[in-house]
């Protein structure tokens, strides 16, 4: 029994590390324009409005995702307003907890299998450091709250299937949470959430020859279930927004995406040009091993969990690679078989010399980070990572830790040396996390909107506008105020108002050069505004 707590309490000693390793990022990061600057605007609407299950944006109906994700950001911002260092770390809860509960359920459920505690631990941190997973754990979205009820849902049914409910009354509970858990993946992100464990599971039972069993887990009770919780939603939608936002949500978001997508349309092979580098740095031995092991199929007995991996991983690929509408992160429920396959296969036949080839080709990569940086200083001295102690720093602790990881992989010790590597990455990214202030103004808009804010509140301004920016209508969020984009034509015509553009523009553009002529124009990173109110002419770098 103290065994047991003892290696809870290690457990979740690790899961805080992790945590406090990805904390800084949002501590410092500005929001991305694209998408988490959107999803501010959206739930200002929203709050504004007092809609519950329709979303518009600046009017226009946003269907595209349930609203599961988007009631978390609106409580956030209801709690914490225009703070949004706080709101960041709020809404960190509901991207890095679900990666790092992601990590718990596939230890434990692998543990039994993998005796080896140092085998897990790096799993656990190929999982979490792989370019996409990592991303989708500190970006504010919804794919990663949908990945973690979709590993829930299917390590349930396997509870269900391999007998883990061990009395009565946990068999009832996992029936009941199987569909919860399903209906959950799709309020949080859509049709993906039911597609990736209905496939896996029917396709599994099949390779099984386990046909009665489709009925079983997929019988009535789980689609009762399923339809009753989606029909009070649908039923909420119509209420609040009629029969076109309901239209919008089941027709156009689901069947126009996975037939002819009008966003993010891509080739059928696209993910198999994707996931190279998105499981990277461990895409090598992911992939590496996951082909040795189909080759030798015949030749292992392969347990029942090692076939359900594969189904789960090699499914899921395969049909959202069918799907029209395709970006790298859609792929993230895949992510963790793709790891866990590997490392099942490794812990249990026996790692091989050739993949500690697997493993030392991207740390011999890494290890480069730090002569990197000088050489980039170098050739571009006015980039701005020369502004940041913080970035050398973090770029040595990178070289060390991949130096000091093909060390080990040269003694012969994979998993150390894995772990080690995976340390590396997430002390370097908390080091760098420490820079971000300085690089915000290249990352998002919030700089630019304050300091524009700050001049028109002086000024007595209270339009402002943007030029040449998608999406730039979300800059309402940081404002408070609305902002119109213009083209070239109005441009030329402006009278009153502030003007934020990219500072690029400025001097090829004919219509902007020429509309900033004169004008007082302030230069803020990525970015610059121009005052169109005041009788001076300074140009002010």
């Amino acid at each position: 029994m103290r065994k047991h707590l003892d290696t809870i309490g290690t457990d979740w000693s690790r899961y805080l590390l992790l945590f406090l390793a990805v904390l800084p990022l949002f501590l410092f990061r500005d929001l991305t324009r694209n998408n988490e600057l959107r999803y501010l605007s959206i739930a200002d609407e929203a709050i504004r409005d007092g809609h519950l299950f329709t979303f518009y944006n600046h009017g226009t109906a946003y269907a595209d995702k349930p609203p599961l994700f988007l009631w978390m950001l609106m409580l956030g911002r209801t709690l914490f307003g225009h703070n949004l260092s706080a709101l960041m770390s709020f809404m960190s809860l509901f991207s890095a907890i679900p990666a790092l509960l992601i990590l718990r359920t596939m230890n434990r459920w692998v543990r039994p299998f993998v005796i080896d505690p140092r085998a897990r631990l790096a799993g656990q941190l190929m999982l979490f450091t792989s370019v996409y997973f990592l991303g989708a754990a500190v970006i504010l979205r919804m794919d990663m709250l949908m990945c973690l009820f979709i590993i829930l849902a299917l390590h349930t049914f396997w509870r269900l299937y391999s007998g883990a409910s061990d009395s009565e009354s946990h068999l009832r509970r996992d029936r009941w949470l199987f569909p919860v858990w399903v209906f959950l993946a799709i309020f949080s992100k859509g049709p993906v959430g039911i597609l990736v464990p209905l496939v896996s599971v029917i396709l599994f039972l099949a390779i099984r020859r386990d046909w009665r069993a489709i009925g079983h887990y997929w019988g009535w009770q789980t689609w009762g279930i399923l339809l009753g919780l989606c029909l009070l939603w649908f039923g909420a939608v119509y209420l609040e927004g009629g029969t076109a936002y309901l239209d919008n949500l089941l027709v156009k978001q689901t069947a126009g995406r996975a037939v002819d997508a009008f966003h993010h349309k891509a080739p059928v092979w696209y993910y198999a040009v994707s996931i190279w580098y998105s499981l990277a740095p461990w895409s090598l031995f992911a992939i590496g091993v996951l082909a040795w092991g189909l080759c030798r199929w015949r030749q292992t007995a392969a347990t029942d969990l090692e076939r359900f991996f594969l189904v789960v991983a090699l499914s899921t690929f395969g049909v959202l690679s069918l799907v029209s509408s395709k970006i790298q992160i859609y792929l993230l429920p895949a992510f963790p078989f793709f790891i866990y396959l590997a490392l099942l296969w490794s812990a249990r036949e026996g790692t091989r010399g050739w993949m500690r080839w697997l493993i030392g080709i991207p740390a011999a990569v890494l290890a480069l980070a730090f002569p990197a940086w000088f050489i980039v200083c170098y050739l571009a001295p006015t980039l701005p990572i020369r502004e940041s102690l913080f970035v050398p720093i973090g770029t040595a602790i990178l070289s060390v830790a991949a130096v000091w990881s093909l060390v080990r992989l040269w003694r012969g010790r994979l998993y150390p040396a894995i772990t080690l590597l995976g340390s590396g990455i997430l002390a370097t990214l908390f080091v760098l996390s420490f820079a971000l202030p300085r690089f915000n103004s290249y990352i998002g808009m919030g700089d630019v909107c304050g300091a524009a804010r700050t001049v028109g509140d002086a000024a007595g301004i209270d339009r402002y506008y943007t030029y040449g920016i998608s999406r730039a209508e979300n800059i309402d969020a940081y404002l408070g105020l609305p902002a119109e984009g213009l083209s070239a034509e109005t441009l030329d015509t402006l009278q009153h108002g502030i003007v934020i553009t990219y500072r690029s523009r400025i001097g090829y553009d004919e219509a902007l050069t020429r509309a900033f002529s004169g004008r007082e124009v302030h230069r803020v990173g990525n970015y610059a505004f121009g005052v169109f109110d005041r009788a001076e002419t300074t140009d002010q770098p």
